[in-house]
C-alpha cells in the first residue's frame, strides 16, 4: 500500500529511534569489528540472493535468521543488532514506500536481534558457546530465540493494529504460534554456526552450516513459487469472468474482500480466511460456461434462459474441483447460491446443510451486489444494504454471516465501486414484484 497512514509512520519513527538507542553504545564496546563486518556482509548477501530472480519469489519475512542469531550468540547486543543494518537497508521490497519499508524492516530486526542477545548473555550463554558446551548452550540459546520471536511478533501486531485497523483483540493472535517454530530451527542453526565459529576450525567451519539452511529455504521457495502460480491462473479465471459479463467488473474481487471481512470478524483461522477470499473472488468463475448473450441480455430473463444462468455454480465447480490447496473454497464455489430455507440452488439445501464457506460468500455475493453502481441498477447506500440482509437473515441467508458482516463494516466502512460506464444507458432488467433477494439481477450477474 503507497499511502501509509500518519499514525504508522509515527509508529515506525518511534520503533526507529528505539532500534538507534540500541546502538548508541557502540562506540564504546570492545567486540572484533572484522566479525560484525563478516556476518554483516554475509547477511547482506544471502538476502540478495534469496529476494532474486534466480530464487524466483520475494519472500518479505527475514531469510538468513541463522546469520542473525549468530552473530547474537557470538557478539555484544549493540554489536550483534549492527549486523542487520546493511541488509535490510539494501534489501529489495516489493510494495511502496521503498524506504520506509525499509527503515520499518531493519528497525524491526534490530531490536530483535538486541534482545536476544541481550537475553543470551545475561543466562550466560556467551561462555557455554565459546567453551563449546553445546548441551548446556541450549538453554540461553532457546531463550533468545523466544525473546526475538516474541520481539518480532510484539512490533508486527502493533503495525497492524495502527495501519490496517485490526483490532487489538486480534492484531496479535496466532504470531508468535505461527512464527516460534521456524524461528527455532534457524536458531538452531544459528547455535551451531556459533560454535563452529569458536571452534578450532573458525568461521570457514561456520559457513558450512547455511549449505543445508540454503538447500532447504531453495525447496521452500519452489513451493510459494508454485501457489504464486496457482494465484495466477485464479486471477486469469476471474479476468476472463470481468471481460465476459462486463456488467460486475470487479464483483469477484470486492466479494473476496467481503468473504475475507466476514470470516475476520468470526475469528476463523489465518488460512481459512484466506481460502474464503479465494472462494469469494472464484465464486462466479462458472460464467465462463453460460452463454455470454444471457450474461449480457437487455430485459428480463424467461425461465429457460434463468435455468441456464442457474447452471453457473455447477460449471464452475467442474473448473477448479482440481485445485487442490483450494479446499472448502469449492463447495462454496458450489452452493453460494443455496439458501437456508431451501429454494435456492443448484440443489435446494437447508440450513446446516450449507457449507458454511458458502454461507459466507452468499452474504458477501448480495452485500456487493446491493453496493455496487451497475448500468442496470444504482448502488444502494450502505446501511440500506446491510438492512435488506438483516430482512433476509434467517430466510436467505445465515444470520451469523450477516451480524458479522454488520459488525465488520460498521468499524472498517465499506467503499463500494462503480463496476459500468454511468453514462450507458441500457433498458433495466427488472425483477417481477415480491421476487426474493437472489434473484434480482445484481446477485447473479
Amino acid at each position: 500500500m503507497e499511502a501509509v497512514p500518519a499514525r504508522a509512520r509515527v509508529y515506525i519513527a518511534c520503533v526507529a529511534m528505539a532500534a538507534l538507542l540500541c546502538l548508541l553504545p557502540l562506540p564504546g564496546i570492545r567486540t572484533p569489528w572484522w566479525a560484525v563486518a563478516l556476518l554483516a556482509a554475509l547477511y547482506a548477501g544471502c538476502e540478495r540472493v534469496a529476494r532474486s530472480r534466480f530464487v524466483g519469489i520475494f519472500h518479505p519475512a527475514g531469510t538468513f535468521y541463522p546469520v542473525l542469531l549468530a552473530g547474537a550468540f557470538l557478539l555484544p547486543a549493540p554489536a550483534a543488532a549492527l549486523v542487520v543494518v546493511p541488509g535490510a537497508l539494501l534489501s529489495q521490497v516489493g510494495q511502496r514506500p521503498v524506504a520506509l519499508r525499509r527503515i520499518w524492516r531493519a528497525a524491526q530486526l534490530v531490536l530483535g536481534v538486541w534482545a536476544a542477545a541481550k537475553v543470551h548473555w545475561l543466562l550466560g550463554g556467551r561462555d557455554a558457546v565459546v567453551a563449546g558446551d553445546v548441551p548446556y548452550a541450549l538453554g540461553p540459546a532457546g531463550a533468545a530465540v523466544l525473546a526475538f520471536c516474541l520481539v518480532l511478533a510484539l512490533l508486527d501486531g502493533g503495525i497492524l493494529a495502527v495501519a490496517e485497523r485490526v483490532p487489538v483483540r486480534r492484531a496479535w493472535r496466532g504470531l508468535v504460534a505461527r512464527s516460534l517454530a521456524p524461528i527455532a530451527v534457524h536458531g538452531l542453526a544459528g547455535l551451531m554456526m556459533a560454535v563452529l565459529w569458536r571452534s578450532p576450525y573458525g568461521p570457514v567451519a561456520a559457513l558450512l552450516v547455511l549449505l543445508p539452511m540454503c538447500v532447504s529455504w531453495w525447496a521452500f521457495a519452489q513451493y510459494h513459487r508454485e501457489r504464486a502460480a496457482h494465484q495466477a491462473t485464479i486471477r486469469a479465471l476471474v479476468q476472463a469472468v470481468d471481460i465476459k459479463d462486463g456488467y460486475t467488473r470487479g464483483h469477484s474481487e470486492r466479494v473476496g474482500q467481503a468473504s475475507m471481512m466476514i470470516a475476520r470478524e468470526l475469528g476463523m483461522a489465518d488460512e481459512r480466511v484466506e481460502v474464503l477470499r479465494f472462494a469469494g473472488i472464484l465464486h462466479d468463475v462458472g460464467k465462463l460456461g453460460v452463454p455470454t448473450r444471457l450474461l449480457r441480455k437487455d430485459g428480463p430473463l424467461t425461465p429457460e434462459e434463468r435455468r441456464v444462468i442457474e447452471l453457473h455454480p455447477e460449471y464452475g465447480h467442474e473448473m477448479v474441483r482440481g485445485i487442490g490447496f483450494l479446499g472448502e473454497a469449492r463447495a462454496a464455489v458450489l452452493h453460494h447460491h443455496e439458501r437456508l430455507d431451501g429454494s435456492g440452488y443448484p440443489y435446494g439445501l437447508v440450513g446446516r446443510q450449507i457449507p458454511e464457506s458458502a454461507r459466507v460468500v452468499a452474504v458477501a455475493d448480495a452485500f456487493d451486489a446491493m453496493t455496487s453502481t451497475r448500468s442496470y441498477s444504482r448502488a444502494r447506500p450502505v446501511a440500506v444494504a446491510l438492512a435488506e440482509l438483516e430482512r433476509c437473515a434467517g430466510s436467505q441467508f445465515d444470520p451469523v454471516m450477516v451480524a458479522a458482516l454488520v459488525e465488520a463494516v460498521g468499524r472498517t466502512g465499506w467503499h463500494p465501486a462503480v463496476t459500468a460506464d454511468d453514462e450507458e444507458t441500457r433498458p433495466s432488467r427488472v425483477p417481477p414484484p415480491g421476487a426474493p433477494l437472489s434473484s434480482r439481477p445484481g446477485a447473479h450477474r
